[in-house]
Order: structure tokens, then C-alpha cells, then sequence
């Protein structure tokens, strides 16, 4: 949101209130606060009628510093809140002189100057990451007489900005508006289902603005030397979070926030959905299932979408008799053929399901403010909305989808959740504007936390639409509807990777796209990056997706990149595993693992796969394509092609390749199983060597698929020779070896 008309005047009718020089300070043993009066105080008289702005500067976890600005704090507490991980008894040194009031929690210091204009600077040792300087602070009036405050944080000379959720447009976010407010509004606008009110800066820091609701960054789009961050109200807290890496600022950030859940084996393989609305049953179903199974496609999760229920009834979680007239006996037959099933939901009750008026007579819907249900037609005839506030309606929902795990439903498609009204009343008194986003979480939450208890810890996952912060602690998120072309190709990819800087470690998306029908060449150019993606999942809108419909070829595609993933499973549940532990997402931006190569701060066509594994997806017709090689040998997996960086390479690919490249010196584990995604990973691993340097040693460690003792390799490199031990867990056996380049 925007408040001045250029850097000089303010927009007609807006009024700001700036801190001045600081009056005086009161610290404590682990915080400090500022008192910062408009203006200058030049004498006793300049106290009265005088507004002041108060500044607190505490810490709620090691080398992250919380800023909260306030004008008038009498305000009631509103609700909800972030969750929020604090560890109050990290060591935290304040110290106040005459000249500054500095914190210092890790590495990294606030400090504020005492005398002089408003200035904060935050440090990592001596040197400056950021600052919020003498026009940063502003407490606003626009001409309506709406009350705002904002913040604004220098950026230095080339500095980038990441992530705010999965967002389409430009990867970096420099001279944007961002606001963080959910939407319905697919993947080709500036709306977006997951906003996140955190920033990921190429200069090794994070923000974290701690609102729910409604909050507003002008990424060097005011004032083009800051990024500046506004809230509605009387009162502004956000947290500087230090790196001085990308995976540091991470790690913390979901260590505040909360670290993805791990999920099962399973759902790393292909999944193959009804699409929307097409004509389907379950003769239909059977011939998908079947028509895989002979083409020796392999397939893990078979996916009901919306009219697995009656027209008109959703949600009421009843399988359609016409078409599905023996749920129970079909689930077991998809079971008895190694499958997993997933339906789709939504929090949306139809006037006509029988749910409406249960939960209308049990108070478990939101309400007007007369005491009404609050009711709409956009998407289902007078349907209401699950008020998740009250636990007992959290617990009512959850119990109707108990009834279809009990049934032998495996999971849930969490679709929704965005377009939550904010003039309505909850149950627990939550203030409509923070549930608007915040909503999102508690409805994913619901939903895998009855997943986990019923299927058991790692166990759980959802493919969920919409979600804010916090809510990378439930997955997977897919990325929404995107039409059915590579522009849509590539914009899907910016959202993953701008998600993957906002601290959600699993992400997906519909290949071949959403909405239309692709042609052959889009839909087999998207079954690769499909199945490098860390889900894969085959649904579409009004067409279905499976590969014959296009033309044998897409068959073949799609058996040898399911193949290959299912081979990398050893690799990929490592990367999984850093991402539950310590938040570092299994799709990386090339930043998150080359932050100091200048060249990776824009590149938004290619990620990184783990640690050690690039991806550039083929986006044309043709098979051109063109990316960018970081120093070194690099190894394309499928081609056994090296090239060498740094520098940019323009290939072309058939259907059947893709520029997927092992890092210089990388060890990546293959596994012996090429059929299912869930298999004794360690067991047969082939430890494969890429461009090695003399007297490398490497550790590579495998998960175990059922939550047991990893499997570690110590993996040694001399003379032309590899070779390896087991120093860690169990495999029945395992060869290791340099990879022979393709002549």
C-alpha cells in the first residue's frame, strides 16, 4: 500500500506520524524499549500535545530479533495469532550507552541511536545487513481515517527479494506490491492462494511481518531503496531474521514458524486423478487403472475429484450412488492393486448437503452478525462455511472424514479455503481480517492432524491449495489452476520456487496443466518436470490426463520419468528428511544453493532438486532450451553429457531428456526399485559418482522408508577408484562407482 505521492509529498488527505530523536530508553535483561517523540524536544513545552512513537526490541529465538512499533497501544488483543516456536532462554546481551541501545542475540544486533535522526541498524558482527532510517516509521491516517503502520528496510546495491508465498509473477520481487491476502485467482494474476508475510533478501536475511491479516510490502516500489511493510491498526511487530546464508535464514525462519511434517513413502509416486469435471465412474476408473497397469505405467495414488459426490451436495461426504454405488468394495479393490486412494474436500457446505442443516442447528457455521448463517452462491448453491474457531465443528468435521479413512479412503485433496468473507462473526471471537488468511491453516490443520492420528506419525498428507504461514507444517501444496501451455509452464515454476523461499519444503503441480487441454508437445515437456517435482500428479479440468489420450509417445515419456524418480527415491528421501529437520525445501531456487554466484539471484527457469541435482525444464515446441551452469563439471543423469560452468548452455532435447545434472563431486544414491516408491531404499543402492576430485570423501545418508535408523554410506574417491562402506544402519548390498561419461 502505498502513501506517498513521490519520495517528497504525501497522497492527498494522508497524514504520517515519524519518530524523532529518541527521548529515552528502558531496557531490560532481555529487551529494550524506545520512546521516540514526533520531532524534536527542545524544551518542556514541547512534550504537550505531542505524539510519541514506542519502539520495542526484544528476541524470541537465537539470531532473530523482534521489532514491535506502536502508537496507541490500548487496543484490545485480536486473535488469532501465528503459532509461534519462542526459546526464552537463549542467551540475549542488551546494552545501553549514551551514543546507541544495542541487542545482540547469535550473531546478529540491533542497534538503535540515541541521539541524532531516527536510525536502527541491524549487524551481523560489524558489518550492516539492513536499517530502518529516519523516514522508515510511519504511523498513518489516510483520508478515510484508516490508521496504518508501516516499516521500511534499506536494500543495498543488488539486492534481491524472494518469496511472499507462491506467487506467478516475477520470481524477484523488487518493484512489486505485494499483498498478503489469500485469493481464488489461479496462477496468471497477482493473486495468489499460499501468502506468506515473509521475505527471503539475497543479502542474508529475512522479515517476517507477524499478522495474519491483511499485511502490504512495497518492494522498492515507494521508495525504490527500501522495502516497506504496512499493517492495518495501531501497532506493527515483525522479526529480523539473520542468515548469513539463504538455508540459515530458513532453517530459523521455519524454526519460528514450524518445519514440514514427513510423509509417507507412498505418496512420492504418480498420482492419477479423475480430472474435474469430465464423465467419469468407476468403469472409468477401472480402465484408467487398467490401461496404466498395460502399459507398464507405474502408478502409487489414484485421486477422486469433486463428483466422487452428487451435483449440488458438496460437501456431504457421500460417494454417488449412480456412479459409485459400492464405495467400500471398489476401495478395496484399488488397495488389493497396491494403490492408495485420495477424494477431494473442501470447507464449503452446499445448502442442499445434509450437513447444512447439522451444523446450522449445532452452531458449527460462521454467522452474521444477527446471528444468521452467512451464505453465498460462488461456487455451490447457499453454501456456508465450517467455522474451524470452535473446536467442536473442527472435531464434527473431522469425524465425517474419519468415516471415509474407516471406509478405505487414504487421504484428502484440502482444496479451497481462500475466499473467506470478513463480515462475519466466529465462534471464539477471532477478528474477521486475520481469519480471512489464517483460515487456510486451520483448516489444513484439521484435516492432517486427523490424518496423522489415524494413519500414524509420517503417515499423513494432503494436497492442499491455499495456505499462509505456518501452514508448510501440513502437505503437500500444489500449485493451483494453471492453464494448459508452457506460459503457464513457467509461471507455475515461479510459484514453487517463490513458495520454496517462503519455507514450504514439498510442493506440486497439475501436469500438463489445469485448465484446457494440452497439446502433446505441452503435456510430455510437462511430464518431465512433473516427475521432478518432489509430487507428481496427473489431473486436469475438463479432460482427462492420462497419457494414450495424447499419443504413444507421452506414454513412453511418462514411464521413463516415473521410473527415474521412483530410482531417485534414495536421493529425494534424503532431501525430504532436510526438509522435515531443518526446513530446507527438497525444490530449491539456485539461490538457496548458490548465493554467492551472481547469476543465480535471477534464475527462475531452473531449481535445484535436492542438493545436488539441477533441473532446467524444456518449456518450447522445439526442445530448446537454455540454463545456467555453475562453476564446474556438471553430468546430465539421462545422457551421460557434461558441461562446464560458469556459463549459460542452449541444448535440445527430444521428449525423452531433460538437462538434469549431478553437481561436480556429487555422490547420488539410485535405488534398485523402479516400480513403487516405497521400497528398502538402502537395500541394492547403487552409489553413483559425478566428476569427482582426488581424495574426495563423501557421507551419504539414506532414510529409512518406515521412519527407522538411516543408513549411512562413507563414500571414497582416489586413484580412479571408488569406493564405499556402511557406517551407519543396514544394506543388504550396494556397489559404488564413477560414472562413465557418454561419448
Amino acid at each position: 500500500m502505498k502513501f506517498t505521492d513521490g519520495y517528497w509529498q504525501l497522497r492527498p488527505g494522508v497524514t504520517v506520524l515519524r519518530p524523532g530523536t529518541v527521548e529515552s530508553v528502558e531496557p531490560d535483561e532481555r529487551a529494550f524499549t524506545v520512546f521516540a517523540p514526533i520531532g524534536k524536544i527542545t524544551g518542556r513545552g514541547d512534550t504537550l500535545n505531542r505524539p510519541v512513537v514506542t519502539v520495542r526490541f526484544f528476541t524470541p529465538a537465537p539470531g532473530v530479533v523482534g521489532v514491535t512499533v506502536g502508537h496507541h497501544t490500548g487496543g484490545l488483543p485480536k486473535q488469532p495469532r501465528f503459532a509461534l516456536a519462542e526459546h526464552p532462554e537463549h542467551p540475549v546481551q542488551v546494552e545501553v550507552t549514551g551514543l546507541s541501545a544495542r541487542l545482540t542475540t547469535g550473531e546478529l544486533t540491533v542497534r538503535v541511536a540515541l541521539t541524532g535522526p531516527w536510525r536502527v541498524d541491524f549487524l551481523r558482527g560489524d558489518r550492516l545487513v539492513t536499517a530502518s532510517t529516519e523516514r522508515s516509521i510511519g504511523v498513518v491516517t489516510d483520508a478515510e481515517g484508516g490508521k496504518y503502520v508501516h516499516d521500511r528496510l534499506a536494500l543495498g546495491v543488488g539486492e534481491s527479494i524472494y518469496g511472499l508465498g507462491e506467487r506467478f509473477g516475477a520470481y524477484v520481487k523488487n518493484g512489486q506490491t505485494v499483498d498478503i491476502w489469500n485469493a481464488d485467482g489461479g496462477t496468471a494474476s497477482e493473486q495468489a492462494y499460499k501468502n506468506v508475510p515473509f521475505y527471503l533478501s539475497s543479502a542474508g536475511y529475512g522479515v517476517f511481518v507477524d499478522h495474519p491479516e491483511h499485511v502490504s510490502f512495497e518492494v522498492g516500489s515507494e521508495v525504490v531503496s527500501q522495502t516497506q511493510f504496512s499493517v492495518p491498526g495501531q501497532s506493527l511487530t515483525y522479526y529480523l531474521i539473520d542468515g548469513p546464508t539463504p538455508k540459515d535464514v530458513l532453517r530459523r525462519y521455519t524454526a519460528l514458524t514450524g518445519r514440514p511434517a514427513r510423509v509417507p513413502a507412498w505418496s512420492y509416486g504418480l498420482w492419477l486423478s479423475t480430472s474435474f469435471t469430465t464423465s467419469y465412474d468407476e468403469k472409468t476408473v477401472t480402465e484408467f487403472i487398467d490401461g496404466m497397469a498395460e502399459r507398464d505405467l507405474p502408478l502409487s495414488v489414484f485421486h477422486f475429484d469433486c463428483f466422487w459426490m452428487r451435483q449440488f451436495h458438496w460437501v456431504d461426504f457421500i460417494w454417488d450412488p449412480a456412479t459409485f454405488p459400492e464405495p467400500e468394495a471398489m476401495l478395496r479393490r484399488l488397495h488389493e492393486r497396491g494403490l492408495k486412494v485420495c477424494v477431494w474436500i473442501n470447507p464449503y457446505i452446499a445448502q442442499r448437503s445434509y450437513l447444512f442443516e447439522e451444523g446450522r442447528q449445532a452452531g458449527y457455521l460462521v454467522r452474521n452478525p444477527d446471528g444468521s448463517i452467512w451464505q453465498w452462491d460462488k461456487w455451490q448453491a447457499g453454501m456456508a462455511l465450517v467455522d474451524f474457531t470452535n473446536p467442536e465443528a473442527a472435531q464434527w468435521f473431522a469425524d465425517k472424514l474419519k468415516a471415509l479413512l474407516d471406509m478405505g479412503v487414504d487421504c484428502f485433496k484440502t482444496d479451497f479455503g481462500e475466499r473467506i468473507p470478513t463480515d462475519v462473526v466466529w465462534h471464539d471471537g477471532s477478528d474477521p481480517q486475520r481469519m480471512h488468511n489464517y483460515y487456510s491453516y486451520l483448516y489444513n490443520k484439521t484435516v492432517f492432524e486427523l490424518l496423522a492420528a489415524e494413519r500414524g506419525a509420517g503417515e499423513a498428507v494432503v494436497f492442499a491449495r491455499s495456505a499462509t504461514a505456518g501452514g508448510q507444517q501440513f502437505p503437500v501444496h500444489w500449485g493451483g489452476d494453471c492453464e494448459s501451455t508452457f506460459v503457464a509452464m513457467a509461471e507455475s515454476l515461479r510459484g514453487g520456487l517463490s513458495l520454496a523461499a517462503s519455507g514450504f519444503g514439498y510442493w506440486s503441480h497439475d501436469i500438463g496443466g489445469f485448465e484446457g487441454t494440452p497439446d502433446p508437445a505441452v503435456f510430455k515437456r510437462w511430464i518431465a518436470f512433473g516427475l521432478l517435482s518432489s509430487h507428481s500428479r496427473l489431473h486436469g479440468s475438463g479432460s482427462y490426463r492420462v497419457p494414450w489420450a495424447y499419443d504413444d509417445e507421452a506414454v513412453e515419456v511418462l514411464r521413463r520419468f516415473t521410473r527415474l524418480k521412483l530410482s531417485l527415491m534414495p536421493y529425494l528421501a534424503a532431501a525430504a528428511e532436510e526438509a522435515h529437520r531443518e526446513g530446507i525445501p527438497v525444490m530449491r531456487p539456485m539461490i538457496v544453493e548458490f548465493p554467492d554466484d551472481p547469476a543465480a539471484a535471477h534464475l527462475d527457469r531452473q531449481y535445484m532438486l535436492g542438493p545436488d541435482l539441477l533441473v532446467a525444464p524444456v518449456m518450447s515446441a522445439d526442445g530448446q532450451v537454455t540454463y545456467y551452469v555453475p562453476a564446474g563439471t556438471w553430468t546430465n543423469l539421462m545422457t551421460g553429457a557434461q558441461v562446464s560452468g560458469p556459463g549459460w548452455v542452449t541444448e535440445k532435447h527430444g521428449f525423452d531428456t531433460v538437462p538434469v545434472l549431478a553437481r561436480p563431486g556429487a555422490v547420488i544414491p539410485f535405488g534398485s526399485v523402479t516400480d513403487r516408491p516405497d521400497y528398502r531404499w538402502a537395500d541394492g543402492v547403487q552409489l553413483r559418482l559425478y566428476a569427482p576430485v582426488a581424495g574426495q570423501q563423501t557421507q551419504v545418508r539414506i532414510p529409512s522408508p518406515d521412519g527407522g535408523p538411516d543408513t549411512e554410506f562413507h563414500v571414497r574417491y582416489q586413484d580412479g577408484t571408488a569406493t564405499a562402506e556402511v557406517v551407519a544402519g543396514h544394506s543388504s548390498g550396494y556397489d559404488c562407482a564413477v560414472t562413465e561419461v557418454a561419448k
